[in-house]
């Protein structure tokens, strides 16, 4: 890696956001709590100080050392980071007459500076903040303003390296001009070059397998058809071919047909997968269990059972392979106590230590639009690289109580309908993730001239970018009304079709 920019978490809810800005501009950058010790590195280029739903007067706010990141890099400070820099240096915050949350008109002072170059005169900016800047530091300068805070932006003088603190958001999509904003910081004051690119990222990264594991070593991967695992294992074979070997585990909680369709996926990208029936093991050990997380923990033993008994079969496996992307490595900042689990991890922990394996995750750098990006530059077919997220769990926690056999084919018709059906109509690609629930409950109807007590199944359709927040899509009504009608008619069981309208938060994506 040549070239990043560090952000400094203080607990924002944007603070993904403002990477993902950066990233869009082929800009490398990092998040990493406010109280970690980042060594002097001569690739970081810039440093952003985050907002946080903290206060700089609270007795326990959060800080950091700005004498030692001043010598460092330039410096971003957005709302608290703002904040944080005009008090610890003099200058004086306090609780604001006018409390800006929403938009705002951003109004230029005309002193020159670098950041704002290129903005419009006056721009409509996005604030989030109770507290402001009340007085400068002796050696800042106002370069914006709105018509309530006199203080929206600044920029310290006489400085090693550019210094500035603005008061409102850039990274997200309100700020007209954030954009261009987050482009001069990286490009005119940072001197980033821009070359975090798809096809440099694939370069670097074989480069980086072939240097990591061993001329003879083997490597394992867990296969489950979606796309993190699967560019991971387009990665791994790029660089290392054959020595790389994947198992691919049916646990009888699959999408239909899918076990089938993806091995033939696979076949096609000429890589080495060992496909194992398992549904059996995982029915016997789901048999009686109704609570979400004891699903979760039962499904992931016996993944964990299945995977070392065929793993043992491969002799010299020096390495575990894991689709782990970056939102599940980044450190979330609590600064307002301790985080709830809100359940458990995906990725399966345990196996490198119980298989004594070293683990590599070719993907952890990346969000996940960026690893569709790099699977388009390694021609991962459309069916796979197109394809909704999926839970690792799978149909498991989309039946809610118990698990049968006979409950988990009646939702895979449902689910297999659905999504052909938001197929048909075009609206397949338009969704971040689809899926059907069957709810334990039953309901009255009427067929013919016969009267039915069957069950419920809701259907959940929603939009995203990195699945950490997520609106519900409004679908047509006669999208939805051609859906519902299909699967009452052609799945025996199911007699009323209801869709979730909730986002997340308050409601996760998945239902258990």
């Amino acid at each position: 890696m040549t070239e990043k920019i560090i952000i400094f978490d203080f607990g924002s809810q944007y603070t993904q956001l403002i990477a993902r800005r950066l990233r869009e501009l082929n800009v490398y950058c990092e998040i990493h709590p406010f109280d970690s010790n980042i060594d002097r590195d001569h690739t970081v280029k810039g440093i952003i100080l985050s907002g946080s739903p903290c206060s700089v007067n609270d007795d326990e706010a959060p800080e950091i050392n700005l004498e030692n990141l001043f010598k460092q890099s330039p410096v971003l400070g957005i709302c608290y980071g703002a904040q944080f820099i005009a008090k610890n240096l003099g200058g004086t915050v306090g609780k604001s007459e006018h409390r800006e949350y929403g938009r705002a008109t951003l109004i230029q002072t005309g002193e020159r500076n670098t950041l704002l170059d290129g903005l419009s005169y006056e721009s409509t900016v996005w604030m989030s903040h109770g507290d402001t800047i009340l007085a400068l530091p002796d050696n800042a300068i106002v370069v914006a303003k709105t018509n309530s805070i006199p203080v929206a932006a600044f920029k310290l003088e006489n400085q090693i390296n550019e210094v500035y603190g603005i008061q409102f958001h850039p990274e997200v999509y309100h700020t007209s001009e954030g954009l261009q904003l987050l482009k001069n910081f990286a490009f005119n004051i940072c001197n980033c070059v821009g070359e975090w690119t798809p096809g440099h990222f694939v370069d670097e990264t074989v480069a980086k397998i072939q240097s990591t594991v061993g001329l003879t070593e083997k490597v394992i991967l867990g296969l489950s058809g979606g796309v993190d695992s699967s560019v991971a294992a387009l990665l791994l074979n790029k660089a290392i071919g054959h020595r790389l070997t994947c198992i691919f585990i049916d646990n009888g909680l699959l999408r239909k047909n899918e076990f089938v369709d993806v091995q033939n996926s696979y076949k096609e990208l000429n890589l080495n997968v060992i496909a194992i029936d398992a549904s059996a093991e995982f029915y016997g050990a789901l048999k009686g269990l109704s609570d979400p997380e004891a699903k979760r923990k039962a499904i992931g033993k016996v993944f964990i059972d299945v995977f070392e008994r065929e793993s043992k079969k491969i002799s010299d496996a020096k390495w575990l392979a894991q689709g782990t992307i970056y939102p599940d490595v980044i450190e979330s900042v609590s600064v307002k106590g301790p985080s709830v689990t809100i359940k458990s991890h995906h990725n399966v922990g345990g196996l490198p230590e119980k298989m004594d394996l070293k683990v590599i995750e070719p993907l952890r750098a990346l969000f996940k639009d960026e690893v569709r990006r790099v699977g388009k530059t390694l021609n991962l077919p459309e069916n796979l690289l197109n394809r909704h997220p999926f839970p690792g769990p799978g149909l498991g926690i989309r039946i809610l109580g118990d698990i049968t056999e006979s409950k988990v084919k009646l939702l895979q018709e449902c689910d297999a309908i659905y999504l052909d059906k938001l197929k048909e109509h075009g609206w397949y690609d338009k969704i971040w993730q689809a899926g059907s629930i069957l709810l334990p409950i039953y309901s009255v109807g009427v067929m013919g001239d016969e009267r039915t007590y069957e069950q419920v199944v809701a259907l959940r359709a929603v939009s995203s970018t990195d699945g950490m927040t997520a609106d519900w899509v409004h679908l047509p009504y006669d999208i939805l009304s051609d859906i519902s009608n299909s699967i009452i008619n052609r799945v025996k069981g199911i007699n009323r079709v209801v869709y979730d309208i909730s986002s997340k938060p308050p409601a996760t994506i998945e239902w258990e």
